[in-house]
């Protein structure tokens, strides 16, 4: 199942100043003066200025006016305020020069320019004004909103594409039925650099980006609530948390984020986005990275405008580690992800393992006495009810929503006494779904194929999903 600022890069610049050999006019001292000698510009391009103060007449020797123009490029006695304007460097390169500012009175001084290129091109080429309709809810409004949700994993997220993991296309008849099942809530675990048709410029193929857009029209033509993502996609992010390739993970985040989020950029707020799955950070340093790329996407996804100006946006870190959050120029619309899989050794485990055996049997009153070595030995009912208090502490109370964007137990075949471990599947996924809703946790169920036949369109696992509903109401 490993399947929430662009990047500024600036470079480092050389203060350098000089002064030409100069005759001083009789009873009167040569003044030259200005107010930066190095002036980085970001990426997308800006505004700067700098101040010019002298005794004679000046001008400024501009080599690159290709890429930066300036307000004046002379001068006569007195102090003068220049305004200089990058263009936007999507050169891949840095690019630099030197703009040498002379006096008649002799005297020259020379101010360093320089301007990093982006490692992809900008995508915000259609930036919109901001557009509140249909946006007005907070993030905690609109998580209110949301029951329960499911997910539709191993599909879009699959790096074979949609059926590389042996599920069927995503059809919109399936979307409903999962609504009228009771559902209210779909999140879509996605792969994008899978789909990259240009590794050297991060550009995702379109018809890709159709795909998705028409998966998200099915669920929001039903009303339901989305959460879309990047998700595992190969680990680019979510293991990379050690910050050896941040400038060129911040980058992609951008690229991707600037595609995804102009593409889906009509929907209204029903659809949310989520900016990694299961991220790998372990001690605060590696967290700090972690937000970097949380940062990207949050200004890359504002930068489009227009509906994703409001748009609820959602970040995911192991809930010990984060205590910041990224910046967002919109307030209130940001909400926290983290999942539920206690203990894995029930939930997922699909073999016995050197760290632990699997568990079988889970929860008061469902314990084995025929397989006793198979009963859980830690993370039942007192450990979760002590994690979902803390999280409603850390983050609902604090009004941010918590999205549990995937939880689930499934059924083995192996249990020698498989009555008593079917039953305490259905109490582990009743027991969660219940005490996540009754402490405002928003829980999304792992699906994969095993509860529903998305072919058909029939419940395969009646058990499951009476078990979901049963702590749903």
């Amino acid at each position: 199942m490993k399947t929430i600022l662009a990047h500024v890069l600036v470079a480092t610049l050389v203060v350098a100043t000089f002064s030409l050999g100069c005759k001083k006019s009789p009873g009167s001292t040569p003044q030259l003066s200005v107010s930066a000698s190095t002036i980085g510009f970001q990426t997308q391009g800006a505004d700067s200025t700098v101040i010019i103060t002298c005794n004679s007449q000046w001008s400024i020797d501009n080599p690159v006016s290709a890429w930066l123009q300036l307000s004046e490029s002379d001068g006569s006695s007195g102090t003068a305020t220049i305004k200089l304007t990058s263009s936007p460097n999507t050169s891949g390169a840095t690019r630099s020069g030197i703009l040498v500012v002379t006096a008649t009175n002799g005297q020259s001084r020379r101010i360093i320019v320089s301007q990093a290129g982006s490692i992809y091109p900008s995508y915000n080429v259609s930036p919109l004004p901001p557009d509140s309709t249909g946006m007005t809810s907070t993030a905690v409004q609109l998580t209110n909103n949301i029951t329960v949700g499911w997910n539709i994993g191993n599909t879009l997220e699959a790096p074979g594409g949609e059926t590389g993991w042996g599920n069927p296309p995503i059809t919109a008849e399936y979307v409903a039925y999962m609504k009228n099942l009771g559902f209210n809530a779909v999140r879509l675990p996605c792969a994008w650099d899978f789909h990259v048709d240009n590794k050297s410029t991060a550009h995702i193929d379109p018809n890709w980006l159709q795909r998705v857009h028409d998966v998200v029209q099915y669920c929001i033509s039903n009303n339901l609530y989305v959460l879309l993502n990047i998700h595992w996609d190969g680990g680019w992010l979510d293991c990379s948390a050690t910050g050896a390739r941040a400038d060129s993970i911040n980058a992609k985040q951008k690229a991707f984020w600037e595609q995804i989020a102009t593409k889906m950029r009509d929907f209204d707020e029903h659809l949310m986005f989520a900016s990694a799955n299961e991220p790998d950070p372990t001690n605060a340093a590696q967290m700090n990275v972690l937000l970097s790329y949380h940062q990207s996407f949050v200004d890359a996804v504002r930068s489009t405008g227009g509906h994703n100006t409001y748009r609820v946006l959602v970040v995911q870190a192991p809930s010990n580690l984060i205590n910041n959050f990224p910046v967002d120029p919109t307030p209130a619309r940001m909400a926290f992800e983290e999942h539920d899989y206690t203990p894995s050794q029930f939930t997922i485990l699909g073999s016995d393992a050197s760290w632990g055996k699997m568990f079988y049997y889970w929860g008061a009153g469902h314990h084995s006495a025929i397989e006793p070595d198979r009963n859980a030995t830690w993370g039942e009912e007192d450990y979760l009810m002590t994690y979902f208090d803390s999280m409603k502490a850390k983050f609902v109370d604090k009004g941010i929503p918590f999205l549990m964007g995937e939880y689930g137990a499934y059924r083995r075949t192996t249990p020698k006494d498989l009555p008593t471990h079917n039953d305490a599947v259905d109490y582990w996924i009743t027991f969660n779904t219940k005490q996540a809703i009754a402490h405002g946790l928003k829980p999304f169920f792992w699906e994969t194929g095993g509860m529903v036949d998305r072919s058909a369109d029939t419940v395969k696992d009646t058990r499951t999903v009476n078990a979901i509903f049963a702590g749903a109401h």
